[in-house]
Formats: C-alpha cells, structure tokens, sequence
C-alpha cells in the first residue's frame, strides 16, 4: 500500500508542473517565418544611361533557421533617358543569424523586362528576357517584427539581351514586417 500511494503522490507532483510553469516554452516549435518589406532600388543598369532609381518589394519565406526563399520586384521609376529595366525573381536563400544582425547570400532567377518609355521614344515597347542573379545582404533586427535591411546587392545577368547580354548591378535598402 505503501507503494502506491508513493507512486500516486509522485504522479500528483509531475502533473502540477503545467499549473506552475515548470516547463520551458518549446524553442523549435514554429514551422518557419515570413517576411514582406518595400524598400529604394538604385541601379546601375549597363545600358546607356548611368542609373536607375526606383522601388523594390521583396518577400521571404524561411523554412529553417537558415534555408528560405526570397522574392523580389525591382521597379524603375526615375529612368532619366526613359530606358526601364525590371525584373521579376524568385530563388533560394541561406541566412547566418547573429543576434540581431543576419547576413545572407541569394540565387534568384526569373523574368526581366526592358523597356523604352513614352516621352523620348516615338514607339514605346517593352521586351521580356530570362534574367539570373547572385547576391547578399545584411538585415538587422529593430523589433520582435520589424527588420531594416541596410544593404542588398544584386548582380543580374541578362543573357538573351543583344549580343553580349546586360549585366545590371541592382542595390537596395530597405524595411520589412515579419509574420509571426
């Protein structure tokens, strides 16, 4: 008898350690992280004119705590010889974490679209082409939800454009919202 109520007694202490939050809170236990932010692009676009300045939205999906995946939308708005250049890219990502500070590094491929604007060109057209890129950048962490990318770089390669392709360099800083 002496035994079970020594088995019971025990029974009563472990289950009481729920009530009197004993137990630490899971670490591994969300399923991964998504990230959506805007930010300013400047691109040096190796056709003819010196820069491109525009807008850049990006999404991310991580997956693990270093393996993701990464969106982006390069958009030229200020285009001063109305030569545009956008791209559309989606690729994988690999981050390393530092406390608040992540460093990552990007492979996207997609499609880009060359574009002579209205204003200077009596036929405005647009051409799409295949466009690849490698990249990295570094994001620091401002809030539980908040991030700051501070510098992004891209080196795009348009291989169908003419003869030689184009080889744009894009850089963007920007902010993002992450879901938790």
């Amino acid at each position: 008898m002496k035994r079970h109520t020594l088995i019971g007694w025990f029974a009563c202490a472990l289950s009481l350690t729920t009530w009197a939050h004993g137990q630490a809170v899971p670490t591994a236990s969300r399923a991964g992280s998504i990230q959506a932010g805007v930010g300013g692009m400047f691109m040096y676009p190796d056709y003819g004119q010196p820069y491109l300045k525009g807008l850049t939205f990006y999404g991310d999906y991580d997956f693990s705590q270093h393996l993701g995946v990464e969106g982006d939308i390069h958009y030229s708005v200020i285009t001063p010889q109305d030569i545009s250049e956008n791209t559309y890219l989606l690729g994988p990502r690999y981050t390393w974490r530092l406390k608040r500070l992540s460093l990552y590094g990007k492979g996207l491929f997609g499609l880009g679209r060359f574009g002579y604007q209205a204003g200077s060109y009596p036929h405005p057209a647009t051409f799409s082409y295949f466009v690849y890129d490698f990249g990295g950048g570094v994001e620091y962490k401002i809030t539980h939800n908040i991030n700051i990318r501070g510098f992004d770089a891209e080196f795009q390669k348009w291989p169908g454009y003419a003869d030689h392709g184009l080889s744009p360099v894009v850089f963007t800083i920007g902010v993002a919202y992450m879901f938790r």
